[in-house]
């Protein structure tokens, strides 16, 4: 059988998505390093982000359908749920956190210390401030969905799960993201719980900015 081939960066949190999604079903799959727009990248993805998958003859990109396509094509567990209602509720929040929480907490919050574009190349402040209190109102959304059960669909790990702990992995690196989590309860014990998985562990990105251009 074909190894599963994931193209993209150790710092991209897509790229890990898809990688936690492997290594929670038991995937065995390679990892090809390439930057945002690598010919190799382009290939696949038109707008050249990351990641893409080849497998055999499959040539995916978009992480959402990527990691469909390995959870119904391998066996293990069961990362999107059967059920219609459990179903939806995954597709829900991973529609969520990938239109408007990525947006707000990564492409603008973290890049503006990350990848800031101000004349020194310090922190903007200023686009800091401003998104401060749209991070604070999508912290506690997210905060209260996590708190019946420490999931944020049934009492399960799913896709909506591994889809929304690599951003939590970023913010609670920088100071207003490691505020506002240690004031939401319910989703710091979410993340100290999940991150404690092996899958989660195993793909730390290294230091450096993080590079989620992707879907």
């Amino acid at each position: 059988m074909w190894k599963p081939e994931i193209i993209g960066s150790t710092r991209s949190s897509y790229t890990r998505v898809v990688r936690m999604a492997c290594e929670e079903k038991g995937i065995d799959y390679s990892l090809t390093e390439a930057e945002l727009g690598a010919p190799e990248v382009f290939a696949i993805h038109p707008f050249g982000k990351m990641p893409v998958l080849r497998h055999g003859d499959v040539q995916l990109f978009e992480s959402k359908a990527i990691a469909t396509y390995l959870d119904r094509r391998f066996p293990g567990p069961s990362l999107f749920p059967s059920e219609p209602l459990a179903a939806a509720l995954v597709e829900q929040w991973v529609s969520l956190v990938n239109t408007l929480i990525d947006r707000t907490l990564i492409r603008t919050y973290l890049l503006a210390y990350a990848a800031p574009k101000t004349a020194d190349g310090k922190p903007d402040r200023q686009a800091i401030e401003a998104v401060t209190p749209a991070l604070r109102e999508q912290i506690e959304v997210l905060d209260k969905a996590v708190a019946k059960t420490g999931h944020l669909v049934d009492d399960r790990y799913t896709f909506a799960d591994i889809n929304l702990m690599p951003i939590l992995y970023y913010m609670q690196l920088v100071p207003e993201g490691a505020e506002a989590l240690g004031r939401a309860t319910h989703l710091g014990a979410y993340y100290d719980l999940h991150a404690a998985r092996p899958s989660f562990k195993s793909t730390n990105p290294p230091e450096g900015p993080p590079r989620r251009a992707a879907g």
